[in-house]
């Protein structure tokens, strides 16, 4: 039993609850679980409260409809929001003390035709590491990412969906060049927000109320002889610009761009109106990230994964292979699984994959030649993993089948 319903059950009567109280035991909760994300949402005739971990939501608890203006008000206190307003979204930021693990909580609410929804995105140093050889990347690929970190001017670009550990990636990547040159490199980065303070990196927060924005940080940033760049993310033509500028004038940019393939990020660089001669002077490398889940220790058991997903391995792939999954149990709130782990692929730049952005070639042709040149796909990365019973060829088809070009 959670320690909300726990608490709730002790109550000679639910509406008695202390909000704050409540509040503080679904953190609590949340940070037992190792959750990433709170969302507490008014139901038709409920208030649901669920945590997402390992990627996927789970339902906590269910709360009295009538207790939603409470909740809400008690999130818009903790933040420093305007607790009148209840209209329109706001965000705020809540730190917490040590007896909830201080852990700092990234507060949204926006109002919904049923009342307001409250998502808390929890951000936890002590669970975060930022050392790259404990990320779980390839040691072949990662031997190649540290080559590339360690370049002195050029643009390395990593590409996923949200929460698949891009930033994670680039923090480590800039946590590398710390431990490596120590205070005789100057590393700036643009964030939006700043999730980690990093020492002696000057970290630039946006603030788009006053049109600081990620191209005038860049702007300003460029001023103040960096060596090293990190911009949270691509996500106009005037950012890509100025990364690609600052990339081919003796500046290390390191960045994320969304894009659905890793080989797609040109495409998608050149539909923003960048010069393929540019980009295939300036970019370094690009890195697709992905999180799986992991199986669960504890209930893990051989099984047969399904007949279509196998008939896409290759003889050698099934030979020896151990598939598990994990059967569900206490330990893992009976998913099966129990924590994620990295897949990465690291497509370089070769002469031949230069040659085919300056002939705007098809994402799968660029593809084709970084395979050609030892790239290690992410579905090949996820199937190693999947028959190793580190997590299950369904997960794996779940995270990447769309990346197969």
């Amino acid at each position: 039993m959670h320690d909300s319903e726990h608490y709730l059950q002790s109550l000679p009567a639910q509406g008695k609850a202390e909000i704050g109280i409540l509040v503080n035991h679904i953190i609590w909760d949340a940070i037992s679980a190792k959750a990433s994300d709170i969302h507490i949402e008014p139901w038709e005739d409920s208030v649901a409260v669920r945590i997402r971990v390992n990627g996927q939501l789970l339902e906590l608890i269910h709360l009295p409809a009538e207790f939603k203006e409470r909740l809400a008000g008690r999130f818009k206190v903790m933040a420093n929001l305007v607790s009148h307003l209840s209209g329109v979204p706001q965000d705020g930021k809540v730190s917490l003390g040590a007896e909830l693990g201080n852990v700092q909580l990234r507060v949204s609410i926006v109002p919904t035709i049923r009342g307001e929804k409250i998502v808390c995105r929890i951000f936890d140093s002590t669970t975060r590491s930022f050392d790259l050889e404990t990320l779980g990347i390839e040691p072949a690929t990662l031997a190649q990412l540290i080559a590339l970190i360690n370049k002195p001017n050029g643009l390395l670009l990593l590409t996923g969906p949200t929460g698949s550990g891009k930033t994670t990636v680039i923090y480590a990547a800039l946590q590398h060049l710390i431990m490596k040159y120590g205070t005789t490199i100057s590393i700036a980065s643009v964030e939006d927000p700043v999730e980690v303070p990093l020492p002696t990196v000057s970290q630039v927060q946006l603030n788009p109320a006053q049109d600081f924005n990620f191209a005038a940080a860049l702007r300003a940033l460029m001023r103040q002889d960096p060596q090293v760049l990190m911009i949270g993310e691509i996500r106009d033509v005037e950012t890509a610009q100025i990364a690609v500028q600052a990339g081919l004038t003796g500046h290390m940019v390191i960045s994320t761009i969304h894009s659905g393939t890793t080989a797609g990020v040109f495409a998608r660089l050149i539909n923003m109106g960048i010069e393929p001669f540019l980009l295939a002077s300036s970019v370094l490398g690009v890195m697709g990230v992905r999180l799986v889940r992991q199986n669960c220790p504890a209930c893990a058991q051989p099984y047969e994964p399904e007949p279509t997903l196998l008939q896409q391995l290759t003889e050698e792939e099934l030979d020896g292979a151990t598939f598990l999954r994990g059967a569900g149990c206490d330990a893992c709130f009976n998913t099966g699984f129990a924590g994620r782990m990295s897949l990465t692929e690291l497509l370089p730049i070769s002469e031949k994959v230069r040659e085919a952005v300056l002939a705007k070639q098809p994402s799968r042709v660029i593809q084709k030649l970084a395979v050609e040149v030892g790239m290690r796909t992410l579905w090949h990365s996820g199937v190693a993993r999947a028959r190793a019973g580190q997590t299950t060829l369904e997960e794996v088809a779940r995270k990447v089948a769309s990346d197969q070009l």
